[in-house]
């Protein structure tokens, strides 16, 4: 393996906002979430940011509210909320980066811990390459079961995914570069040999330092 890749998460690094937060106000516009389920999901986010949740619980709890909607629904609820509220958010240096690994014949590949559905979007919205993220079980029937596929594109889930699909697209993983705001991607970040922290959270910030990581600021 001699080529190289560069990998990007999602929330607070392509964009400034946490995605899932903004698709929970999606939701509550359409009057398909509660206010207790919104007040509930704005901790589990501050624990998020924080990096002290228990994701694969969190996850669970998650689908369960999905379990038995058919995928084509989610797909296409996921696909206007996109468009609508995501799609123009991509921060100036995210467009750079991008390009400059483009040009360079680098592939450009998502690696987040959101859904399937958003990183498919997204990538195709954004130009990426590739994408790598939280895939749903589905039933016979097409519609989510409330299981997910482990392990979770989340911590270091993010560098077994990561290193399969290096495998499979003759990437060297210490060649290549990882962009990330978060403290949970730590062992993607020390996974690669050129890691990138982009407006990082504060743990991560404290940890950059002491590794002598570049930090960035993409606004």
């Amino acid at each position: 393996m001699s080529g190289s890749a560069a990998f990007y998460d999602l929330d607070r690094t392509l964009v400034e906002f946490n995605s899932g937060w903004l698709y929970a106000k999606y939701e509550r516009e359409h009057r398909r979430i509660g206010r207790m389920t919104m007040a509930k999901a704005a901790f589990a986010l501050l624990r998020y940011h924080l990096s002290l949740i228990d994701m694969e619980r969190a996850y669970r709890k998650l689908l369960g509210r999905y379990r038995g909607l058919d995928e084509s629904v989610v797909r296409q609820r996921t696909e206007e909320w996109f468009a609508r509220d995501v799609a123009g958010a991509l921060l100036p240096g995210a467009k750079k980066a991008l390009e400059l690994h483009r040009s360079s014949g680098r592939p450009n590949v998502m690696l987040t811990n959101s859904s399937c559905y958003v990183a498919q979007v997204a990538t195709a919205s954004w130009g990426l390459d590739d994408w790598m993220a939280n895939i749903f079980e589905l039933d016979a029937s097409g519609a989510l079961t409330g299981l997910f596929e482990l392990p979770l594109c989340h911590g270091e889930g993010k560098v077994i995914r990561a290193k399969r699909w290096a495998a499979d697209n003759g990437v060297d993983l210490r060649k290549s570069w990882f962009y990330s705001d978060s403290y949970s991607d730590v062992p993607m970040l020390a996974a690669v040999g050129e890691p990138r922290v982009v407006n990082p959270d504060p743990r991560l910030a404290v940890h950059a330092r002491r590794r002598g990581w570049p930090v960035l600021d993409w606004r």
